[in-house]
């Protein structure tokens, strides 16, 4: 069995629920408190093993690739003023094994997967998609990975959700339940309405595939919105090959709403040693306004 080296995030999508910000700004490069959404992603894959990394954009992503580039001028600029701690900050962006490849037309996240084929070839993979922030003592992608490596099979990572919230995810039917946390799936059904889902266990964005899933997705037609929906694909490869499902229990913040994502800097700002206790101090003189 061939060891879990390699990562896709898409970040083709258009933003569209972030206008006007996303207009010219690539929506991973939001920031949260002071650090772009898509650097957390990668900071995740990193560490859970990862080794190289392709990014999958799109037009106006430009700034994805400025930011995991080089600077010359600015750390110059920081190791002449003697900003050490500023310069490794700067520095930490640079040293990754980053590739892009442009979805010229997207049409979906089974899309954006598979125009990865040749940078994964015939190796197990992760997708990380850029909306969910995941934190646990283990990254997820690493609980992932260790799934994988005990069952040899693709594992998603699934998350409990409100019943009137299933018709946003891709939802799973558990047939028998593996080991504490890990499903056996028989079907996967991409956001069901909440009277015809299968269970309460909601897809998020992190999944561990096996090379399979290309074949499946060269067959999957257009589905909702006339996209390929790459929880078709996984149906699909499920009857050729078992897709386990794992639960995840730690906290996920879902950054990509207006209020997931302005909820999740307030929680940030309040750990972040340069914000924190400043942060704190003007929620509790803003809560006495609102009385």
């Amino acid at each position: 069995m061939k060891p879990v080296r390699k990562a896709i995030i898409p970040a083709a999508g258009l933003g569209t629920r972030f206008l006007p910000a996303t207009k010219a700004l690539a929506k991973e490069m939001l920031p949260i408190v002071d650090k772009p959404t898509i650097q957390f992603i990668i900071e995740e894959a990193l560490a859970s093993g990862i080794e190289e990394i392709l990014i999958v954009d799109g037009k106006s992503k430009r700034s994805i690739e400025d930011h995991f580039d080089s600077n010359p001028e600015l750390e110059n600029n920081l190791r002449e003023k003697n900003k050490t701690d500023l310069l490794k900050l700067v520095q930490e962006t640079t040293d990754i094994n980053l590739y892009f490849i442009r979805q010229s037309h997207p049409r979906g996240l089974g899309d954006a997967v598979l125009t990865g084929k040749a940078f994964i070839g015939d190796e197990p993979f992760v997708v990380l998609l850029g909306d969910d922030l995941m934190q646990s003592e283990v990254p997820l992608t690493k609980q992932l990975i260790d799934r994988f490596e005990s069952t040899g099979d693709s594992t998603l990572a699934v998350m409990r959700v409100p019943n009137e919230e299933v018709s946003s995810y891709g939802v799973i039917t558990p047939e028998e339940e593996l080991a504490e946390g890990l499903y056996r799936v028989s079907n996967f059904v991409e956001k069901p309405k909440p009277e015809d889902a299968p269970s309460d266990l909601a897809i998020i964005g992190r999944y561990l595939l096996t090379p399979e899933i290309f074949e499946e997705l060269e067959q999957t037609e257009p589905g909702k919105g006339d996209e390929i929906q790459l929880t078709d694909a996984i149906d699909s490869l499920n009857k050729r090959q078992h897709v386990d499902a794992h639960e995840f229990t730690g906290k996920r913040y879902d950054i990509g709403s207006k209020i997931g994502f302005l909820t999740t800097n307030i929680e940030f700002g309040l750990t972040h040693p340069q914000t924190g206790a400043a942060l704190k101090e003007y929620i509790k003189d803003l809560a006495k306004t609102l009385d």
